[in-house]
């Protein structure tokens, strides 16, 4: 099979055109057309000479795969469904509001953490995803030309998959590549430290963490990654990073009805992140089929996030979007996948 272009570096492109026989020059004009303009095919290089491009659709593709489904909500949320190995599916969220456009992609086929209240867990680990298949998330949707932000908190996690994240990192926010500012970029993790480490020190991108409740023994119920990561051991390694002014920390905290929404939860997150500049979001839970949890009720809701308002910890409740479009992440791809 011939391999894809798309998602590949400058860097491996240089290596590509050389070992072709083609000038060094040449892997720039191939980064315009795949990360900077709307192409079909290598032929549609039209500043590339004849010999190139037939030397290329010798040994390659452009690797863009469309999307097969899109289900649009009535907020106006959009969940695109994109064919990957061995006939398994994933999704990508497009979420807008006043001004942005949100892309949620999806790092790895299914997954294997385990995480209780994730659906995608419910697949198992199928694929981890290459580059090229995390980018064209973004290239292939409707509003490829209208995305403001990308949040890698999709299917998997991301830091599992961590070199091909880091390499399609690289291609957003270089300027040879989408030329995307690493500012309007976070990555989500449940807390692989070694990954999270290597993420920080090359990329500039925001960091966030899905938290859920600070106590291990609870923690480790529902997010089996607590037993070789403890949460208290990742936020250490946090508050021993300098952030600099602009990049951002935040914690994602889902809430589940009497489990992790108690007035001890308020006190030991404030105990645990004690000395750190971060964000606290809070997210109601979907209904996921299979697990006893359900989100509470909306004036629990306000007064976590008002408590933890009142413990010097900037807190915000994260607007649900698309609830009648399978919103829990992994709904959508199992449905494909049980046909």
């Amino acid at each position: 099979m011939k391999q894809h272009l798309f998602g590949k570096t400058l860097t491996e492109l240089q290596e590509i055109v050389v070992e072709l026989g083609l000038p060094k020059f040449t892997a720039k004009q191939i980064t315009d057309w795949l990360y900077k303009k709307q192409i079909s095919s290598v032929n549609e290089m039209t500043n590339l000479s004849l010999k190139a491009r037939d030397l290329l659709n010798e040994h390659f593709e452009l690797g863009l795969t469309a999307y097969t489904k899109v289900q649009v909500s009535v907020d106006g949320t959009r969940k695109y469904l994109f064919p990957t190995i061995q006939n398994k599916f994933i999704e990508t969220a497009m979420i807008p509001e006043r001004e942005r456009k949100t892309v949620c992609v999806s790092s790895q086929v299914g997954c294997k953490m385990g995480c209780l209240f994730c659906f995608t867990a419910k697949q198992g680990f199928q694929g981890q995803l290459s580059a090229g298949e995390i980018l064209n998330q973004l290239k292939s949707i409707d509003e490829v030309n209208e995305v403001t932000n990308i949040v890698y908190m999709g299917m998997g996690e991301p830091f599992d998959n961590l070199d091909e994240v880091l390499k399609s990192l690289e291609i957003l926010s270089a300027e040879w590549g989408f030329a995307m500012s690493p500012r309007r970029i976070t990555v989500s993790t449940i807390g692989i430290i070694p990954g999270m480490l290597t993420f920080l020190e090359k990329s500039e991108a925001h960091l966030a963490v899905s938290l859920h409740t600070p106590f291990n023994e609870e923690r480790r119920k529902i997010m089996p990654v607590q037993v070789a990561y403890p949460i208290d051991e990742v936020v250490e390694e946090i508050k021993s990073w300098d952030f600099g002014r602009q990049r951002r920390v935040s914690f994602e905290y889902i809430l589940f009805e009497g489990l992790n929404d108690s007035p001890a939860h308020v006190n030991e997150l404030a105990r645990l992140l004690r000395g750190l500049k971060c964000r606290i979001n809070l997210i109601r839970f979907h209904p996921v089929p299979g697990t006893p949890l359900k989100s509470p009720g909306e004036k629990t809701i306000q007064q976590f996030k008002d408590a933890l308002n009142n413990k010097g910890i900037l807190t915000t409740v994260r607007a649900s979007r698309g609830e009648d479009i399978y919103a829990a992440c992994g709904l959508l791809s199992t449905k494909e996948l049980v046909k």
